[in-house]
């Protein structure tokens, strides 16, 4: 294991990638392609923030592990300001913000899965407090994990709704932060695009888990409900089927590919992290389908032991990844149908495992 992947150096992540956004700034209706190009400006300052804080450091998580959440939401009054006003702690009532109930909810159901499921006390396993910021920016269409806390935007009520409303997309957001505290996967390329098939993969289970639903029943859509009236589309991204979640005419046509033959090779985006993790997503959709059941369980355990296992490399590749879940779902369930799932899914996908 690399030594440094403990050490939980934070990435800056968007639920909208800034594929989306560059489309989006070079139309020639003015009023979108401004509040793309404003979204992105503060994404690429708020990236550079983040690198100015891996730096210097984080410190280690300091903590006490809990079986109960501590939620504290804060209003960014649509300014720029972090974290904003206080306006909800753990135990207050509802609020009559439902941008406040529905971050307090996102935040509740991520620590759940994760304590119920995986016996994780919050994002550090040392019972991080877990805080939200709603309302953040002006038309801003975008959510994101700072290393510290989620941030929400309202959307535009055009292309992108109030960014609060798909729990998976919290629940990917802070799934970030699982990540950047284990195997700390750099933000480049395949591992970049593995961090974030991460949280695509635990997004997703938290909103089954949340809703009660089996495998076959979820969606398995990332970010359903999100898109604004205005789009044809259903959801940022489809595990089940990468590269048919949207096809707009103003977002144009969801570029991930679910196989290895269609991989895309670019520069922007880090390396298409959130195009390729089309891949590896689509691979866990395949896996948790044919087992059945509750994909949190069997699939969910397999993905969370390697994940957290410590033999992950910072900057491993699909194939090291597959390998590993390989190797994890060997000693956990031997050679019976778990394995031969696994084997089958990636194989599906062109990852080699051996």
């Amino acid at each position: 294991m690399n030594p440094e992947a403990t050490e939980g150096h934070p990435v800056f992540c968007t639920i909208v990638p800034p594929h989306v956004l560059d489309t989006l700034s070079r139309l020639e209706d003015t009023d979108r392609s401004e509040r793309a190009l404003r979204t992105l400006e503060h994404d690429a300052l708020q990236r550079t923030r983040r690198r100015i804080t891996t730096v210097r450091g984080l410190g280690a998580p300091t903590g006490t592990p809990s079986d109960k959440p501590n939620r504290t939401i804060y209003d960014a009054k649509r300014q720029e300001v972090l974290p904003g006003k206080k306006v909800h702690s753990e135990a207050d009532k509802p609020s009559k913000d439902a941008s406040v109930n529905r971050a307090h909810a996102g935040l509740g159901a991520t620590f759940e899965l994760y304590l119920k499921v995986y016996g994780r006390h919050s994002i550090d396993d040392a019972g991080l407090p877990l805080d939200a910021t709603v309302h953040y920016g002006e038309n801003y269409d975008n959510a994101f994990w700072d290393g510290r806390r989620m941030v929400f935007g309202d959307g535009d009520n055009d292309l992108f709704l109030d960014f609060t409303i798909p729990v998976d997309v919290i629940g990917h957001e802070l799934t970030h932060g699982v990540t950047q505290h284990t195997a700390n996967l750099d933000y480049f390329g395949q591992s970049g695009a593995l961090n974030e098939s991460m949280s695509d993969v635990f997004g997703a289970l938290i909103k089954q888990y949340a809703l009660g639903q089996n495998a076959s029943q979820a969606d398995w859509l990332i970010g359903a409900g999100l898109l604004g009236p205005n789009v044809t589309g259903e959801a940022l991204r489809s595990m089940k089927a990468p590269g048919t979640a949207y096809d707009d005419d103003v977002l144009g046509k969801d570029p991930q590919p679910a196989t290895m033959e269609h991989y895309v090779k670019t520069s922007r985006d880090n390396g298409g992290v959130h195009i390729n993790s089309g891949i590896p997503n689509h691979a866990f959709y395949l896996l948790a389908t044919d087992l059945g059941g509750n994909a949190w369980e069997r699939a969910g355990q397999i993905w969370y032991d390697t994940l957290t296992g410590g033999e992950l490399d910072k900057d491993a590749q699909f194939d090291d990844f597959a390998r590993l879940t390989v190797a994890t779902a060997r000693t956990k369930y031997g050679d019976g149908e778990e394995l031969q799932a696994l084997l089958k899914a990636w194989s599906q996908v062109g990852v080699p495992t051996g």
